[in-house]
């Protein structure tokens, strides 16, 4: 049971996709959009009058507002965070927190009511404009991924640099910066719990069939992104600080290359060649080259620090693949920004700001200063090999509500059972 059906790209339905989706600090992919459903048709026989209006009046409000609104989400602008795009983002979030204790009710101890809808999303990354399923636990694994979005989306906003009243560049403020964290790390809470509790509910065959917007490739890499930029956060506050040392920034630099290669190797042999897919591609290669220059320079101070022949030239190898490093991050950038839908890079803060101007000089300083004591054969060639740390940040626990009370014995018709 669970049969689907997907509409190829060439039917006529339209996806509507921003030509332009503005600044970008975490990457957001394009939502996908949840089709009407006519519950009383399919669960009429089997509910209550009461609980089929309710799950109908719960799926419309998101229907509704994912519709009219999913599009000006993703064209994020700085000034939306306070006036329109914060809003909606979390009133969205809202109605499917409200939504998901009722509907898992379809899925109770194995109920044969979940195979009875067919639900449809529009897809975003995938090839197929749209896939249908008559099972539930596809619509638990759509609404998870929606909140995954939407929580990016809220970090996003709260990354975005804005001008100071000060007078000074523009900045986001560690309040902002730690509130980010926080809401990465529930949206990496909601996709671990989709990879681990939801994706074994499907059967084989149909998580074969799932767009690629759902495959689990894609799920974990879009958590391991979040943690990655949950540390690019935390490296950024150890820069402030002046307690934190130079091996607390080393190993946190170290920490982001891991989880951004491990995001890049989930979706190495996925189809991710379609409009968002692409650039999501794009995106996951610009911050893991970018996390690499980072974990270098820090690398390569330490080494300095390093009393002899062999450490200086290695550091002044870590120093040099830094620098080579950054200045492909910037190609990386610009193919990501240019790849549809168009999008920008945000004025240069925190981690990135402070790289940009320490790797070159400081790469130019002590290569110059130890081509003086030592002859260029004796510095290594390659880079030295990074420590390897172990990651330190994790998901949110995020558990799914318990269902909703309205499930009760005499709200469900004893005939469910039926076929």
């Amino acid at each position: 049971m669970g049969c689907f059906v997907s509409t190829p790209k060439d039917t006529g339905v339209k996806r509507r996709r921003p030509g332009n989706i503005g600044e970008v600090a975490v990457f957001v992919p394009g939502l996908r959009i949840p089709k009407p459903v006519d519950f009383s048709e399919s669960l009429g026989d089997h509910l209550c009058k009461n609980l089929v209006e309710r799950l109908s009046a719960l799926r419309t409000r998101i229907v509704v507002m994912a519709g009219q609104e999913g599009p000006t989400i993703t064209r994020t602008r700085r000034r939306s965070a306070t006036q329109h795009g914060g809003s909606t983002l979390g009133d969205l979030l809202q109605a499917l927190e409200d939504y998901l204790p009722v509907l898992l009710g379809l899925v109770k101890d194995g109920s044969p009511l979940q195979h009875k809808v067919q639900f449809t999303w529009i897809n975003q990354e995938d090839e197929s404009e749209e896939m249908a399923m008559y099972n539930a636990w596809y619509e638990v694994l759509s609404v998870l991924h929606l909140m995954a979005t939407l929580s990016l989306s809220q970090a996003n906003l709260l990354l975005l640099p804005r001008t100071s009243t000060d007078g000074y560049l523009p900045k986001v403020s560690e309040e902002s910066r730690r509130s980010a964290i926080d809401i990465l790390l529930k949206a990496a809470g909601y996709l671990d719990c989709a990879v681990r509790h939801i994706l074994p509910q499907l059967p084989p065959e149909l998580r074969r069939d799932l767009p690629v917007d759902l495959a689990e490739g894609v799920l974990r890499a879009l958590c391991l992104q979040a943690l990655g930029q949950g540390v690019d956060i935390q490296l950024g506050l150890a820069i402030d600080s002046t307690k934190a040392t130079l091996a607390v920034k080393r190993r946190l630099a170290c920490e982001m290359v891991k989880y951004w290669q491990q995001a890049q190797d989930n979706i190495t042999n996925l189809p991710l060649a379609n409009g968002w897919g692409e650039k999501h591609r794009f995106y996951v290669k610009w911050k893991y080259i970018e996390a690499k220059a980072g974990a270098y320079y820090y690398h390569g101070l330490i080494l300095d620090e390093g009393n002899t022949e062999k450490s200086h030239g290695m550091a002044v190898s870590a120093l040099q693949a830094a620098d080579e490093y950054l200045k492909e991050s910037k190609r990386s950038c610009e193919a990501f920004n240019s790849a549809v839908p168009l999008s920008r890079t945000p004025p240069l803060w925190g981690t990135m700001k402070y790289l940009s101007e320490k790797i070159p000089k400081d790469t130019s300083s002590k290569v110059r200063i130890n081509r003086d004591l030592y002859t260029y054969e004796k510095i290594m060639e390659t880079a030295p090999t990074l420590p390897d740390f172990a990651l330190a940040l994790k998901p949110d626990e995020y558990q799914l509500p318990d269902v909703d009370s309205s499930w009760n014995n005499e709200n469900v018709n004893k005939g469910q059972t039926g076929n």
